[in-house]
Order: C-alpha cells, then sequence, then structure tokens
C-alpha cells in the first residue's frame, strides 16, 4: 500500500476538481475550513452564512415558484434531464469531491454521482406520469377526480454521508413536480455541494429555467434551525441523527408544515441454516463494511441460526482481515477512514460496552496509520459475538461494528430483527421459500427496506427508500415517493344541469 496524499495534493485535486464543475474555491473562500478525512489535512475554506441568508433564499425560491408551477411537467423534465447528462459529464470530477471530503473509495464515490444519474433518469419519465384518480360519483351528471399540483418551496438538510446523492433524490422529484429546492448541506461536505448546484444552475441558465430555483445555503445548526422553522418551506426533508429528527418533526408540525424524516438505521441480516454460505458472506461483508460502515443502510447485526452462526463467523472474519484499508482515492481500497475523530470515539466506547455486555470481539476494532497520519480515522471493521441483544446492540454506532447473535428458531429471529427502536432496512439469506416469504409478511420484518439474499445497503432509486419507527417514516426517491412533493385536490364536476347532494341529504330552498 502507497503512503497517504499529501495535503498538497488534496487540495489540488479538490481545486481541480471544482473547477470543472464550475466553482472557483477563490471566490468562496472564507473563515470555514474543510478538511479531509484522507488525511487530516485542509482542502480549502468557504464562506458560511446564517440564517438571515436562509429566508432570502426562501424569499427568492418561492417568487421563482410562482413561474415554475405553471410550467408543464414535461417541459419542468428538461431542465432535469440536462443536468443528468452534465452530471455524467462530470461524474469523476464530483466523484473526486465526494472522496476527498467523506472518505469515500472511488467506486463509492463515482458510485453515489451514478445515483444522482439514475434519478434524474426517473424524473425525467415521472414527469409525463404525475398521474390523479378518476372516482365513481354517487350523483348522477357527477365526475369525481383527484388532481395533484406543486407544493411550494422544499428545504433539503442532507448529512455527510451520502453528501450529495441524497439532495439529488429531492431536487429532482421536486423539480418535476414544480418545486424549487433551498439546500443546506452537510458542514464536512460544502465542496461537493458547491460543485453539484453549479451544475444545476448551468442546467437551469441553459433550459431558461427560473434562476432561483436552486439555490445553496453553506453554513451551522442556525442555518439548518432557519430553514426548518421558516414558514416559506412548505416540506422540510431532513437526513439525519434520530435525535436531529425528533427535534425536527414537531417544529415543522408546530407551523402546520410537512417533513419528511431519513434517520436512524440499525440493520440486520438473518442467516437461516439453508442459506448459501459464501453468497451470504460477501453480502454481508459489503453491507457492514462498505463506507467504513458510515451508511444509514450499514448491517449492524447478523443474527444466525445455531448451525451456522460458527462457520459464518469464521467466514466473515477471515474476509475482514484481508479487507485493504487505506486512502480511497488509491485503487484497491475497499475500506477509507472514518469521517472524523469523534467517529472513532464512538466506536471504541460502543466496543468497550460490547465487552462489559458479555461480547467478545473476533476480529478488528484496532486504529491503522495513526503514525502517517495522526489527525485521520482509519480502523479496521469489527466482528463482535454477542450472547444476545444488549443495549448497546439496540443502539447505532455509526462505525463499521458488526454483532453476531445467534437464534434457534425463525419466529425468535424476526423478533430479533424487530425488537430495535430503528426500522430502516433488513435482509434474510436463506434458499427456502418459505422462510423468504415469512420473512416478508405483516408479521415479519417491520423495516422500510426487507431484502432477500442481498444485504441492507445498496438500494436502487426505483423503489421508495425510507423506514418506519424511529427511523422517521419518510419515503424518497422511487416509487410513488413523489406525492410528498405536490398537493393533492379532490375535485367534483357537475354537468348534470341539477343539484342533487350526496348522502341523500335534501335542501330545498
Amino acid at each position: 500500500m502507497t503512503a497517504l496524499p499529501t495535503a498538497e495534493d488534496l487540495s489540488r485535486s479538490a481545486r481541480e476538481a471544482a473547477a470543472r464543475c464550475g466553482v472557483d474555491l477563490d471566490a468562496v473562500a472564507g473563515d470555514h475550513p474543510v478538511t479531509s478525512p484522507v488525511n487530516g489535512a485542509r482542502l480549502a475554506s468557504v464562506r458560511w452564512q446564517g440564517a438571515a441568508d436562509v429566508q432570502d433564499a426562501v424569499t427568492r425560491a418561492g417568487q421563482a415558484f410562482q413561474a415554475w408551477r405553471t410550467v408543464p411537467a414535461p417541459v419542468r423534465g428538461g431542465l432535469v434531464r440536462r443536468f443528468g447528462e452534465l452530471l455524467r459529464e462530470h461524474k469523476a470530477d464530483l466523484g473526486t469531491l465526494v472522496s476527498l471530503e467523506v472518505g469515500k473509495i472511488t467506486s463509492e464515490a463515482r458510485g453515489e454521482v451514478q445515483e444522482m444519474i439514475d434519478i434524474c433518469e426517473f424524473a425525467v419519465g415521472l414527469s409525463r406520469q404525475l398521474y390523479g384518480k378518476t372516482i365513481s360519483s354517487e350523483r348522477p351528471g357527477h365526475r369525481l377526480m383527484e388532481t395533484w399540483h406543486p407544493l411550494g418551496v422544499v428545504g433539503v438538510i442532507s448529512a455527510f454521508n451520502f453528501p450529495v446523492a441524497v439532495w439529488s433524490w429531492n431536487t429532482a422529484i421536486a423539480l418535476v413536480c414544480g418545486d424549487p429546492v433551498v439546500w443546506k448541506p452537510s458542514e464536512l461536505a460544502p465542496l461537493s455541494a458547491l460543485a453539484s448546484a453549479a451544475l444545476l444552475d448551468r442546467a437551469i441558465t441553459e433550459t431558461g429555467a427560473p434562476a432561483d430555483l436552486s439555490q445553496v445555503v453553506l453554513g451551522g445548526a442556525d442555518v439548518g434551525e432557519a430553514l426548518v422553522d421558516s414558514p416559506g418551506v412548505a416540506l422540510l426533508s431532513a437526513t439525519g441523527s434520530t435525535r436531529m429528527g425528533r427535534a425536527v418533526g414537531p417544529r415543522v408540525a408546530e407551523r402546520f408544515g410537512r417533513s419528511l424524516l431519513e434517520l436512524g438505521g440499525n440493520n440486520a441480516a438473518i442467516v437461516t441454516p439453508s442459506a448459501d454460505l459464501d453468497l451470504t458472506t460477501r453480502g454481508v461483508v459489503f453491507a457492514a463494511a462498505g463506507t467504513a460502515g458510515q451508511r444509514c443502510t450499514t448491517m449492524r447485526r447478523v443474527i444466525a441460526h445455531v448451525d451456522v452462526v460458527d462457520e459464518l463467523t469464521d467466514r466473515l472474519a477471515a474476509a475482514y482481515r484481508r479487507l485493504p484499508i487505506g486512502s480511497p482515492t488509491e485503487e484497491g481500497t475497499l475500506v477509507g477512514p472514518l469521517v472524523h475523530d469523534a467517529s472513532f470515539k464512538a466506536m471504541q466506547d460502543a466496543l468497550e460496552a460490547a465487552r462489559q455486555q458479555g461480547g467478545e470481539v473476533v476480529v478488528g476494532g484496532e486504529r491503522r496509520l495513526a503514525d502517517e497520519a495522526p489527525d485521520a480515522y482509519y480502523v479496521e471493521p469489527a466482528i463482535v459475538r454477542m450472547p444476545g441483544q444488549t443495549d448497546i446492540v439496540r443502539q447505532e454506532t455509526f462505525a463499521p461494528i458488526l454483532y453476531v447473535l445467534p437464534y434457534r428458531t425463525l419466529e425468535e429471529a424476526i423478533a430479533l430483527n424487530n425488537d430495535v427502536p430503528q426500522g430502516l432496512s433488513s435482509s434474510i439469506f436463506t434458499s427456502d421459500q418459505a422462510e423468504a416469504e415469512r420473512f416478508l409478511a405483516a408479521d415479519g420484518s417491520d423495516c422500510g427496506i426487507a431484502n432477500v439474499n442481498i444485504g441492507t445497503s445498496g438500494a436502487e432509486i426505483g423503489g421508495a427508500f425510507g423506514g418506519e419507527k424511529q427511523t422517521g417514516g419518510g419515503r424518497e426517491s422511487g416509487s410513488d415517493a413523489w406525492r410528498s412533493y405536490m398537493r393533492r385536490a379532490t375535485n367534483t364536476i357537475n354537468y348534470s344541469g341539477e343539484l342533487p347532494l350526496a348522502q341523500g341529504v335534501k335542501f330545498t330552498v
């Protein structure tokens, strides 16, 4: 493995990639440092904004909404089509910024940009499919139907682990639905946000769309709070921790706004005696160790039958020992760094709690490359055998820790899967069709995502993404998630020349 790149190399790469996307880092320079988890060094600095900037952005977005909502949806789709084309042209550049700012390996960073491209394709098709319903009326000579209309300004608060894809999920759908977007990106990834927004701004200019349809406000908690509390924000889509969601949800509800929450996950895979253990091992390792355990869909628990738990644990441990750990920019690396020191501390605290609660660390947990990069936090993904689902197992630790739990009956396994506060993603590995169907049934997994013979992460954009319980209940991306970005109107048209009332009511004047 080669040495980690120097601060100068990373800064130059960030500056060049940003410039190709249309961002001059000198023009946005300010007092807020942007550091890279690759080596802990500064990439650049940016100018922070405040609550007043949020209100100005929301006001201008509201003005753009007045024009955009009357543009036919297929024409709105043309803007998103051009944005997708620009993303294709700059996939490598934007992927570079994602790698440098949040530490994703190159293939995962470019895969995130591919998600942006995919949602643009989906949204363009959706622009001709914003269907309503025709409903049978009980009154003769009447037609009852539903129509869907643009909702208003959409506020987006995104997290560091998917610094651009989640914004694009919201933005591509919102734009074809007729809504402008104001984005508060993660404080840890402002360069990726500026580059993404610059590409969309270019598409807006080229297609003649209103200039203020897309706006980015860089800042800290005060910016997020201002977006949450703004009465001009019709829908607030927030991705982050359950703690954050507990604060956001009630505040948006208090002003009668809508919220779409994508919060924590404590995702499990059930491994049955009939499972193909080769396939299972590959699926579990990617889901548990990919992105250094920093996905909301990361697999954090394996619930394995007593007949296979020992062999599966041995297979997983052997695979973990072979994982290449190092700079995400280096070809062949599979595990990059944690995003910062707080994540490393949380991981160590969780491992210590697991030991105190009867757990055995089978492999991993140690820090790597500390001498070479004391301000970067590379770790060995950890596997921990647990006697049962203890308190620490029921908590989400945003780090690569995989807890292995035994079970004897499928009913017990499903109960363990569901016995956590979160309800995002889940999976079962089995060759038994009945076991698979039982897992997917109404009394099976209680998660928003339930998979068979695949891990918990790596969702496609065609399906609605989101979860239940403390995951927040929101749905983004595919399927009919578009309805969150529109308002429904029920219309009754009387063409009879008479005035019969519903429910047989008689009221003669």
